[in-house]
This record gives structure tokens, sequence and C-alpha cells, in this order.
């Protein structure tokens, strides 16, 4: 029988799997968590060049593999806790969702200009119990090397993603099925928690394995590595 897995490559506690998530999960042992931005069945197309305020530079994204199919969670509920990003468009296939985490882009000015297609992006999950709000105004620890850095689509700063495993302080293996541009991986190497990776495209899987590889060199350089700084959290009813 073919093994669903096409190439797999582990980076210290990050193990990354290039294949198809829904062939692939079904193989993996018990994860704690599983945090996600799937393709979220709304067929974005980012036709619209993507500028670098930093550096000048223009990268056209490609089409989210996927995203032109209605999006069911229930495969992927396979964790006791679980944090998806565009719940808002399936939330009627979540059961049990406590409460949202919102990521509010309005002051973000030139930081993450090509993540502007929207003011808010919403995450649904089962670990919070009122709606949170992360501002990029509370983003204090944005590296130098994120700004104008953007890979994939639908991106999400590092900042963010370690905001919402601090909602998970008790999850050390996080799973993430859609892996895009391995932003989940890095936020996991910052906070020294074990990650599965899985991605389809063989261009973003090799973004992610450099991107994780990076991460990983940066946190070798602390014997001690120091906690990020926690953004300010704003309850929001919606």
């Amino acid at each position: 029988m073919t093994s669903p897995i096409i190439r797999e490559v582990t980076i210290g506690n990050c193990r990354l799997i290039q294949g198809d998530c829904l062939q692939i999960m079904p193989l993996l042992g018990k994860v704690d968590a599983v945090v996600t931005d799937p393709p979220y069945g709304i067929d974005y197309n980012p036709t619209r060049s993507q500028s670098s305020a930093a550096s000048g530079s223009r990268k056209t994204a490609k089409k989210v593999k996927g995203d032109d199919k209605p999006f069911d969670p229930t495969p992927f509920l396979i964790a006791d806790k679980w944090l998806f990003w565009g719940g808002n468009n399936f939330s009627h296939k979540l059961p049990g969702a406590a409460g949202w985490l919102a990521w509010d882009k309005r002051d973000s000015g030139t930081l993450f200009r090509g993540f502007m297609a929207s003011d808010f992006e919403l995450a649904a999950s089962n670990v919070v119990g009122r709606t949170q709000v992360i501002s990029h105004k509370w983003c204090g620890h944005l590296r130098d090397s994120e700004r104008g850095v953007f890979v994939h689509p639908t991106q999400k700063p590092v900042a963010v993603m370690e905001w919402c495993l601090g909602f998970l302080p008790d999850a050390q293996t996080i799973l993430d099925p859609f892996m895009g541009s391995g932003t989940t991986g890095v936020a996991c190497v910052n906070l020294a928690r074990s990650f599965i990776g899985i991605e389809q495209d063989p261009d973003y899987f090799d973004i992610c394995v450099k991107r994780i590889t990076d991460a990983h060199r940066q946190a070798d350089l602390f014997v001690e590595k120091p906690a990020p700084v926690a953004p300010v959290q704003e309850g929001f009813d919606l």
C-alpha cells in the first residue's frame, strides 16, 4: 500500500509532513490540541499583489488549495481542544464552541499591509469562555524579520498565533493539518511546544521547513528562552 506521506522532515520537536491531511491524520498518535487556519470554502482569490513596505518587493500569492469547496471541520475534531480560524464561516458545524478569538487588524499600519483584506478575523474555539480580542497595538514583540514578509495569502503574524496558544497552556502537542506557511509551528518553537504540521502544497511545505528551521536556530541562541510579551486581552461581546 502506498504511503500518503510524500515527504517528512523532523526539526527538533516539530514533525512536518507533506501530503493530504485527511489521509495522514489517521496515522498520527494522540495530540493535545488542533490549532489551524483551514480553507474556509470562500474561494478567496489573492489577485492583488502584496507589497513589502520595508523592502518594496512584490509577490503575488497563489490561491489556497481547496478553498473553492465547502469546509467540513468534523474530521479535524480529533483532540479535546481545538481552535479554528475562520470558524465564523462554518460555526454551525462546530459542536461545543465556547467563544471567539478576534484579531483586530485596523491599527496595523504598514506592518502587515498584506493581511488587510478584512478589519477583523475570527477564530472559533472550545477553550475560551467569552470572546477575546488581540489588536496590533498590543503586539509589541513582532519581530523585524516579519515586517513586510508575505509568503502566503492567509498568513498570520507569529505574535497572533503565540497569543492563541496562550489559551492552551496544558496542550504540549499541537497539530495544524493546514500548515500553510508554518506560522503555528514557529509559534510552537518559540513557546517550547511539540508541533505536527501537514501541508499538501510542495512550495509552501518548503517555506515551512525553512521558517521552522530558522526559528529553531534562533531558539538555540538562548540557554533559557525568554517568555514572549503577553498582549493585552480585551473582553469583547459579539
